[in-house]
């Protein structure tokens, strides 16, 4: 699992794609959080973060399917993937090895949004006046759900050796497990009670729940259960492939 880990870190930063999509994920929320200004912070009237936090799940929608569609995509497509499995190697372990890759990937885009919490802080009335608890959950829910969406890619690159066709299937079924059970609890059909209980099906919900600075059980046994699905299944197309 070590080895398929630091391959795949390397293959991610051996090339400019690997460093343009983090740099393109600071610039998008540099320009949303402090150039447009429907959306600047400068603007906003308050020291908070909250634009950040739900302006980037979206642009996570785009970039993790893009870092994580060649995960088994091209190992498929140029055969090494049959390669990998007749070594002593499980696929679960293979599977480990590129699903921690993205984890790490994921935390270092959000390492350098710490930057916005120093300029934020800086610029409030009063230094420092910030509601830290709500940021702190903000900030792992942000990371849990960029760990699902890398989830939902892993499993997409695992269905298609084309990597076009991983990344659009990953994008759609993250912005429906984000957005969609969301848009559907508020259809006048479930308004009796269901949508109470369909809006928990989504992320969405968790994430604004755990962003409110609580981190409760139940939304992390949501996201570890949403996560453990779809590496999964991703298991089960390999094999699937293998036989």
């Amino acid at each position: 699992m070590g080895a398929i880990f630091r391959k795949e870190i390397s293959s991610f930063f051996s090339s400019i794609a690997g460093y343009m999509a983090i740099i393109l994920f600071l610039v998008a929320n540099g320009l949303f959080l402090f150039v447009f200004p429907d959306t600047s912070l400068l603007d906003y009237g308050y020291a908070s973060l909250d634009k950040l936090f739900s302006l980037a799940p979206w642009i996570y929608l785009l970039l993790i399917p893009a870092i994580t569609m060649r995960s088994f995509s091209e190992e498929q497509r140029t055969g090494t993937l049959e390669i990998l499995g007749s070594k002593p190697l499980r696929y679960a372990e293979i599977i480990a090895g590129k699903y921690l890759a993205a984890l790490v990937l994921i935390f270092i885009s959000l390492l350098p949004t710490l930057v916005y919490y120093y300029t934020i802080s800086r610029l409030s009335n009063i230094p420092g006046d910030l509601d830290n608890g709500g940021i702190a959950g903000s900030y792992i829910g942000l990371f849990l759900l960029g760990a699902v969406f890398a989830a939902i890619g892993s499993w997409s690159s695992s269905i298609s050796n084309n990597p076009v066709t991983a990344f659009l299937v990953a994008a759609f079924c993250c912005f429906f497990i984000y957005w969609g059970f969301d848009a559907i609890s508020k259809l006048p059909v479930f308004l009796s009670g269901a949508d109470y209980y369909i809006e928990m099906a989504g992320i969405r919900f968790h994430y604004d729940s755990i962003s409110r600075g609580v981190v409760d059980s139940r939304d992390l046994i949501y996201f570890f259960s949403v996560i453990l699905i779809f590496l999964s299944m991703t298991r089960i197309s390999l094999t699937l492939k293998k036989s």
